[in-house]
C-alpha cells in the first residue's frame, strides 16, 4: 500500500466520521495538551472524552475493541482519582509535584504492564471475538500503566504514553478510525514535547527537595 492509497482511505473514513469520533477527539486532544502543561483541566476533559470513546470502542467498531473500551472506562476512574491527587495541596504546595519513579514505583509499572497484558490476551482469545488480542491487550496494558504514573506525576508516563500510542496507531487505522488515527499521531508528537517540557520542570523540583 503506498502513501496515495493510505491517504484515500484516510480522507475517505474521516469523511463518514461520526460526531461523536469526532467530540470524543477534540476533548482527548484537549486533555493530552493540558498534561504536557500539568494543568489539573486534563482531567475533566479527559473523562469527556474517554466515555465517547468507550461508547465508540463497544458499540461501533466490528468486531468490537474490548479491551479498549474496557480502558477507557479505567481512564475513566483514574481521571477522578488523578483530579484529585493533582488537586491536593499542602501549605500552598503541590502533594504531587513532577518527579521521577521511586525503584518500587518503577517495578510496580512494569509489573502491572506484563501481568495487564497477559490478563488482557487470555480474556480477549476466550471470551471475546477480538481479531486483534495481542495489539489491543498490549495498548491497554500500556496505557493502564500510563494512566497510573501519570496520577501520581511521574516523569515515566510520557514514555509509556509513547510506546502506547506506537501500537495504536496502526490498530486503530486496521479498525477504520481514521480520525482516532490521526489523534494518535497527534499524541504521540505531544507526548514526546511532554516528556521533554516536565524534563525541564523536575530539575528544579528536585533540587529544591
Amino acid at each position: 500500500m503506498n502513501f496515495f492509497s493510505v491517504w484515500k482511505i484516510l480522507s475517505e473514513n474521516i469523511l463518514a466520521t461520526k460526531w461523536q469520533e469526532w467530540l470524543s477527539t477534540f476533548f482527548q486532544i484537549a486533555s493530552v495538551w493540558y498534561a504536557k502543561k500539568n494543568d489539573v483541566k486534563v482531567y475533566p476533559a479527559g473523562i469527556v472524552g474517554v466515555l465517547l470513546a468507550a461508547y465508540l470502542y463497544f458499540f461501533m467498531a466490528k468486531p468490537p475493541l474490548y479491551a479498549d473500551g474496557i480502558l477507557n472506562i479505567y481512564y475513566f476512574f483514574m481521571s477522578i482519582y488523578g483530579w484529585y491527587n493533582w488537586s491536593l495541596k499542602k501549605n500552598e504546595m503541590e502533594v504531587y509535584p513532577i518527579s521521577s519513579c521511586k525503584k518500587n514505583e518503577l517495578i510496580m509499572g512494569l509489573l502491572i504492564f506484563v501481568k495487564g497484558w497477559i490478563i488482557l490476551y487470555f480474556l480477549l482469545v476466550n471470551l471475546t471475538d477480538s481479531n486483534t488480542p495481542i495489539l489491543d491487550a498490549l495498548v491497554s496494558a500500556s496505557a493502564v500503566t500510563s494512566m497510573w504514573w501519570m496520577a501520581k506525576r511521574k516523569i515515566e508516563n510520557w514514555l509509556a504514553w509513547i510506546a502506547s500510542n506506537l501500537v495504536a496507531i496502526p490498530l486503530n487505522f486496521y479498525k477504520g478510525f481514521m480520525l482516532f488515527t490521526l489523534m494518535y499521531v497527534l499524541f504521540l508528537w505531544l507526548a514526546v514535547l511532554g516528556y521533554l517540557e516536565w524534563k525541564k520542570q523536575i530539575k528544579p523540583l528536585n533540587k529544591a527537595m
